[in-house]
């Protein structure tokens, strides 16, 4: 595996911001890896664009994966060959972001303390 290092995106970083108050999910990587799997179950190939590393959010692939970081790096590596991109970094961070767009915009997440007021 090639990739040591994701940074997020500002924007990407503020939309996460937003799942966390909504979810209550705190850790950026739990998010992170919901929004990958998230995207890599579309089919389509996700539209190019260039995305900043422009944000302070940043794990090691390690964090990012966890205990299945071997798992995600594996996911990650036969999807480039789907999407036909030799770029790693690139496949990751077009999946990582698709997916956490999808998530916000997914009508059935809510925010988990509404279930105590």
């Amino acid at each position: 595996m090639t990739i040591e290092n994701i940074r997020l995106s500002e924007k990407g970083k503020q939309q996460l911001l937003q799942l966390k108050k909504r979810t209550g999910i705190e850790n950026w990587n739990t998010l992170c890896r919901w929004a990958f799997c998230t995207s890599l179950a579309e089919p389509s190939v996700p539209p190019y664009e260039d995305i900043p590393s422009d944000s302070s959010v940043e794990m090691t692939w390690k964090v990012f994966g966890g205990q299945y970081s071997d798992i995600y790096a594996a996911l990650l590596k036969e999807r480039s060959v789907i999407d036909g991109t030799d770029d790693l970094m690139l496949c990751l961070k077009l999946h990582l972001n698709r997916g956490i767009s999808f998530l916000l915009n997914d009508i059935n997440i809510t925010p988990l303390m509404s279930d105590y007021s």
